[in-house]
């Protein structure tokens, strides 16, 4: 059986090789392409280049073959664009043109081919699942209603590791609780839900299988099969467990929050301006008829993982940079006892206070530096078009490097410092909104990521009140934590869960 399935494979090569030598040949006088290394038959630029197609071997080539080059990975086209410039053109100037979304053969398992939000092609599928998830999760009505419960959330974990009598000698891995967090701030807004401690059965099998779905779906190991197609029957049992993993998280969601709230919701009689959360809202689309049930599944899907998690890597990336860098830490903690005083109100009693200014003019600066999403989401254009003169093929995979874009020494002033003064001098003006495309960490135009409203005050709400409460050290021994990268297809979070002493300051 194996060896059948070699020879199909080899005689599958032989076939492709003289058809790609072919195509090559006629598309090289058909299309003006961008410039990038050499492709081989069959393989393209794969074995040149390898699978970790992260943001800094991406800045390494753009450095050797310019702001647009194109790598062809196997049968895919993939088309890297490094400057402002051309990021405007593609996310904002032809936005509709680039506005699609790439497949591949893992995604596809966990979004139901497209059935989500975030990952399906742009049309007027991705149009109604937008409108639908905007009211309950993207507007200020929501961050006014919920900030309540994002500084109720931040007090907790303060109140924990104030208890964790280990965590100012010691020091405490901060992550697992600010995970713990992180959940309960989506959970109340999605389910009007909230886990009482980090050892609750249904969180520890929830978070499991969100960290499965995670590492699976951002591994590089699948790349063979996606890039080469023929080569896809050797990723059957890989794909054979993501089908496994996809198919118990969305029978989780259905089974302990999806029906639980239908069955509240069934007691209790409520008209749209009652709806309570924002599955109320999703499954009031759903008995319109405006999404059916696998739709609500994958809203789901997209919050856990699109909201949870990179929310979670940034805050991560704000405490390391500020352990790291002791002196920025006691200005933040200066401005913040300057704002606020020493009785640290809670923002509740603080609306109109410059805490909120703080926290979200803060919250600019370790985005810059460590992006949770450095080569944004990718995007695809669906017909062939035109960029900075070159063509380009349809269907091709487009990944705009922000982080290059906020990193360029041409463009920045020693960008590889975490000097967040910059955001108060000579980029005073650089809002993370996308007001300039030399900093676009959640995009910009049609498909940039709606999430910014509720990841801001987030970011800003719990590095501020951990800042206020302690001085965040590394632990014994150590001059600095470790912030070694850990990339995916995507995405960039810390390769190791640090520890870090947190000492109660003395007022």
């Amino acid at each position: 059986m194996e060896l059948l399935l070699l020879e199909k494979t080899l005689l599958s090569l032989f076939f492709a090789i003289t058809l790609a030598i072919v195509i090559s040949k006629l598309r090289g006088r058909k299309f003006k392409l961008p410039p990038g290394p050499l492709p081989v038959p069959i393989f393209g630029n794969w074995l040149q280049v390898g699978d970790d197609l992260n943001h800094r071997n991406l800045t390494n080539l753009a450095k050797k073959f310019g702001d647009v080059f194109l790598l062809r990975m196997g049968q895919r086209n993939l088309v890297v664009v490094s400057s402002p410039d051309l990021a405007r053109d593609v996310l904002h100037t032809q936005g509709v043109e680039f506005g699609s979304r790439t497949r591949n053969v893992v995604f596809d398992i966990f979004t139901g081919k497209g059935q989500d939000m975030v990952f399906t092609v742009y049309g007027e599928h991705w149009r109604k699942m937008r409108r639908i998830m905007t009211v309950p999760f993207f507007t200020n009505k929501v961050v006014n209603q919920y900030r309540y419960g994002w500084e109720d959330e931040a007090g907790r974990v303060v109140e924990d590791v104030k208890k964790d009598t280990k965590a100012a000698t010691e020091g405490i891995v901060l992550r697992k609780r600010l995970q713990l967090m992180m959940y309960n701030n989506m959970y109340r807004i999605m389910f009007d839900r909230r886990f009482e401690s980090g050892n609750d059965p249904l969180f520890l099998k929830l978070k499991a299988l969100n960290n499965e779905r995670s590492r699976l779906a951002q591994s590089f190991e699948y790349n063979y099969g996606d890039f080469i197609p023929i080569l896809r029957p050797f990723l059957r049992g890989y794909l054979k467990i993501c089908k496994e993993v996809k198919e118990r998280r969305i029978q989780l969601f259905k089974d302990y929050f999806l029906e639980e709230r239908k069955k509240l919701s069934s007691t209790t009689t409520t008209d749209n301006a009652g709806l309570k959360c924002a599955i109320d809202h999703i499954m009031d689309a759903e008995k319109k008829g405006e999404i059916n049930e696998d739709n609500v599944l994958y809203i789901v899907e997209n919050i856990n993982v699109a909201a949870i998690e990179t929310t979670l890597w940034s805050i991560e990336w704000g405490i390391a940079e500020l352990v790291n860098h002791p002196e920025i830490q006691r200005k933040l903690q200066h401005e913040l006892d300057t704002v606020l005083g020493p009785r640290h109100p809670k923002l509740t009693e603080t609306r109109h206070s410059p805490f909120t200014v703080l926290s979200g003019r803060w919250s600019r600066k370790p985005l810059r530096l460590r992006m949770a999403i450095p080569l944004l989401v990718p995007h695809m254009n669906l017909q062939e078009a035109k960029l900075s003169g070159y063509d380009i093929p349809a269907e091709s995979k487009i990944l705009v490097n922000a982080w290059w874009l906020a990193n360029n020494p041409a463009h920045w002033k020693d960008p590889e410092e975490f000097r967040p003064e910059r955001f108060l001098e000579e980029e005073a003006k650089v809002e993370v909104n996308g007001n300039d495309f030399r900093y676009i960490p959640f995009g910009v135009g049609r498909r940039s990521c709606p999430g910014i409203i509720l990841a801001l005050p987030i970011l800003g709400i719990t590095i501020g009140r951990l800042v206020q409460n302690f001085d965040l050290m590394p632990p014994p021994g150590m001059d600095k934590i470790d912030t070694t990268e850990k990339g995916g297809q995507f995405s960039l979070h810390i390769l190791n869960h640090f520890t870090i002493v947190a000492k109660p300051r003395v007022f």
